[in-house]
C-alpha cells in the first residue's frame, strides 16, 4: 500500500467527538447532506450542538434552522426524514457530512435534491443531467420498496413471487443479450440490454437480501487495495 493510500485508509477508519468540532459563528457548522447511495449532495444545512446531539442520538437528521431559530428534525412535518448512517468531519473540524437514506425529496420545491440546476454561462441555469449514482439509487429504492409492499401489476414483485431461481435465470439471459448486441455492433440495443442486466441483477441482489451499496463497498475495497 502507498503512502498515500495509507494515510486515505486511516483518515476514514479515524474518529471524533463533539469536543473535536469547531463552532462557527452563533456555534454552528455547515453540514453537506449527502445520499449515502449515489453519493449525490442532497442540500447544505447548518447544525448547532443541540442538533448534532440530537443526530447522533437518535440517527435521525437534526439541524439548526438560522431563518426561525429553531430546532429543525428533517422531515418533521413533510414526512421525507433522513436516515442518517454516518456523521462525518472534516480534517479543520468546522463542516460537516450527513450521509443519510432519505425517505423522499430533499428540496422544499419537491426535487429530490436542492442541488437540481446546472450553472451555466448563459441566460439561465439548466437542469443537471443524473448521474449513474443518482440513477441507481433511485434504482435501489424502487425495487426495495415494491418488494417489501409487492404492488398489484409490478414486476418487481412479479420477480419476487417467481423467486430467486427465476431472477438468476433472467440475469443470465440479460447478460447474453447485452454480449450479442456488442459482437453485433449494435450499441443502441447494447445500452438497453445493459439497463436490463443492471435492472434484474439489482433484484438478484435483493432476493438475497443484499443491495447495490454493498457491491460498491467491495469494490472500493478492492480499489484501496490496489492504491
Amino acid at each position: 500500500m502507498t503512502e498515500a493510500a495509507s494515510t486515505d485508509a486511516m483518515a476514514t477508519d479515524a474518529t471524533a467527538t463533539l469536543a473535536d468540532v469547531a463552532w462557527g459563528e452563533a456555534g454552528l457548522i455547515p453540514v453537506v447532506a449527502q445520499d449515502a447511495t449515489s453519493g449525490d449532495v442532497l442540500t447544505v444545512a447548518y447544525a448547532n450542538e443541540l442538533a448534532l446531539t440530537r443526530t447522533l442520538e437518535t440517527g435521525e437528521a437534526h439541524y439548526w434552522s438560522r431563518s426561525r431559530a429553531e430546532l429543525w428534525r428533517k422531515g418533521a412535518t413533510s414526512g421525507n426524514v433522513q436516515r442518517v448512517r454516518a456523521v462525518l468531519l472534516d480534517c479543520d473540524g468546522d463542516a460537516l457530512v450527513y450521509r443519510v437514506d432519505p425517505a423522499g425529496p430533499a428540496c422544499h420545491t419537491g426535487a429530490r435534491t436542492c442541488f437540481y440546476r446546472r450553472l451555466t454561462a448563459g441566460d439561465g441555469p439548466s437542469p443537471a443531467a443524473p448521474g449513474i449514482g443518482a440513477t441507481m439509487g433511485l434504482l435501489q429504492r424502487v425495487v426495495d420498496q415494491r418488494w417489501a409492499e409487492r404492488p398489484e401489476g409490478s414486476y418487481v414483485a412479479k420477480l419476487a413471487d417467481r423467486g430467486v431461481g427465476y431472477v438468476a435465470q433472467k440475469v443470465v439471459e440479460e447478460a447474453g443479450e447485452t454480449i450479442v448486441a456488442a459482437l453485433e455492433r449494435k450499441d443502441d440495443e447494447m445500452l438497453g440490454e445493459a439497463a436490463d442486466l443492471l435492472f434484474h441483477l439489482t433484484v438478484l441482489l435483493r432476493a438475497r437480501g443484499l443491495d447495490l451499496d454493498q457491491v460498491a463497498q467491495v469494490l472500493e475495497g478492492r480499489h484501496r487495495a490496489r492504491s
